[in-house]
């Protein structure tokens, strides 16, 4: 990172009995010799960031998001910058020779964590009572027709937030989640 002092600053510290800090302790290629390296982007509307001239899908989900992307030999994993919380994976595009030449390019930090928390979603019922989360359907009735739900999506199980009450169903797929807000329902102008 680049200083933000000026040369009289410098020597406004060495005057006060400051000393040169010699060489990093990180070295600057640990990382791209181990095959990895961070990055850190913003993810633009489109759910893309841009690394050495390629654009890579990141999520939807994440527009607008400032994440960490670690680049390994084949995978990008994007990551939480705070929590370092995994919260995509994509194959990497970028050749291991154009690594270092990306901005602001670093060494990888420690090993990322996978989510443990239940992703909550929303959904809106069929016609017939049905509502579809991570390629699973489940039947809520015919009552429920139309009604937008709570879902929290945990690795093992969906609950259900309907009428005052959480319904647990056992989750058959390990589809992830790919919608978190539920789409607005379709209206057909009236013809007079």
């Amino acid at each position: 990172m680049r200083s933000h002092l000026s040369v009289t600053d410098l020597a406004a510290l060495l005057a006060e009995g400051a000393v040169p800090a010699g060489t990093s302790p990180l070295p600057a290629t640990a990382g791209v010799a181990a095959g990895i390296v961070e990055v850190e982007r913003a993810v633009a509307r489109s759910g893309t960031v841009s690394l050495g001239g390629h654009v890579v899908l990141a999520a939807e989900i994440l527009a607008g998001r400032q994440v960490g992307i670690r680049l390994e030999e084949h995978t990008l994993m994007f990551f939480d910058l705070e929590t370092r919380e995994l919260l995509r994976t994509r194959p990497n595009p970028v050749p291991r020779e154009q690594w270092l030449r990306l901005r602001a390019v670093r060494p990888a930090g420690p090993p990322l964590r996978p989510s443990r928390e239940p992703v909550t979603v929303q959904r809106r019922a069929s016609n017939s009572g049905i509502v579809m989360v991570c390629g699973q359907k489940i039947a809520l009735g015919r009552t429920h027709a139309h009604q937008t739900v709570t879902i929290h999506v945990a690795e093992t199980t969906l609950a259900i937030e309907v009428d005052d009450e959480t319904r647990v169903v056992a989750r058959t797929t390990t589809t992830p989640v790919r919608n978190i807000k539920v789409d607005r329902p379709r209206t057909v102008p009236s013809v007079s």
